[in-house]
């Protein structure tokens, strides 16, 4: 009987031992395996933030664009006070500079030298819709030509109005006042065979102009 409690206690203290180094085993593993995770999982954190960092793309700042740079040369503003009205290169004229446009312009012999649209094959230029032309055209429709966008093609002033470009193509009478352009309210109609240009100041003297865009 002696020697089978001696037995039974030898297996007894075996397991316990056993058991208690399997136990220490296992809690040694975890500990370590404790201390290796956060590092694991600040380490794949990390990466998201590193592949967005380098994918994000570099934002280009864009430069302010003027309003008027492509009509305007300078930043010459459209509604801005010019003398004339604004030249092809976008540059305000000067009153001596408009003056000698149309000095150049002024006939030395007008009935000698004006030709009616019948005399010059019929006019070929663009016509104004009717509507429009209603609106905004003939004898009801006055204005001066010295506050309108002009420049000189030829010789010969070329201003705009309404949306168009009307140029000259006969010269004015020598003696209109060498400043009518700014002085005497003119207006553009279809007379018979062609747009013509009239001065209010001078009724029945037909200065022949085509229309164009």
């Amino acid at each position: 009987m002696k020697r089978a409690g001696v037995i039974s206690t030898a297996i007894l203290f075996l397991l316990l031992g056993t058991t208690a180094r399997a136990y220490a085993q296992h809690e040694q593993e975890g500990k370590e395996q404790g201390k290796s995770q956060p590092g694991q999982q600040h380490q794949q954190a990390s990466k998201p933030a590193q592949r967005q960092q380098v994918s994000k793309p570099a934002q280009r700042q864009e430069k302010p664009q003027s309003a008027y740079g492509s009509a305007y040369h300078g930043g010459v503003q459209p509604n801005g006070p010019t003398y004339g009205g604004v030249h092809h290169s976008g540059v305000p004229q000067h009153q001596e500079q408009v003056r000698g446009g149309f000095g150049q312009s002024r006939a030395k012999s007008w009935n000698d030298e004006h030709r009616t649209w019948g005399q010059r094959g019929g006019y070929n230029g663009y016509r104004v819709p009717e509507d429009r032309f209603r609106s905004y055209w003939g004898s009801n429709h006055y204005f001066r030509i010295y506050r309108l966008p002009m420049i000189f093609v030829g010789g010969y002033p070329r201003f705009r109005y309404d949306g168009y470009w009307v140029t000259f193509v006969d010269p004015w009478p020598a003696d209109w006042a060498p400043n009518w352009y700014e002085s005497d309210d003119v207006y553009i109609d279809y007379l018979n065979d062609g747009y013509y240009l009239f001065d209010r100041m001078h009724p029945g003297i037909p200065i022949a102009v085509t229309i164009t865009f």
